[in-house]
């Protein structure tokens, strides 16, 4: 194995699929501030996941609707804030006012 090829950060992490109330303990690197005291008494970072193995149909064989709704939603909400869709509305309204000319 290549030294000095992996982060630093490489530890113990449990990983939460949401849908469905279930954990498992693996390896990873991603970064997170949740902890949760696990079976085995300690304490490890914890990532939550809409969707894992556990819930996803390719693995359980059953057709789950996810809400995404809420997602798209809380999108467009920032979005509306931002400069760009300032200038998208902008160029919208322009291009209205020329097709009503």
């Amino acid at each position: 194995m290549k030294k000095d090829i992996h982060p630093e950060n490489y530890r113990l992490v449990v990983f939460k699929d949401l849908s469905v109330d279930e954990s498992f303990l693996t390896h990873s690197c991603a970064p997170t501030k949740d902890t949760v005291t696990w079976e085995d008494g300690k304490e490890y970072p914890l990532i939550k996941l809409e969707i894992s193995s556990a819930s996803h149909p390719f693995f359980t064989g059953k057709m789950k609707f996810v809400d995404t709704a809420g997602r798209i939603d809380k999108f467009n909400k920032k979005f509306a804030k931002t400069k760009f869709a300032k200038e998208l509305n902008d160029e919208e309204e322009a291009s209205a006012d020329k097709g009503a000319e």
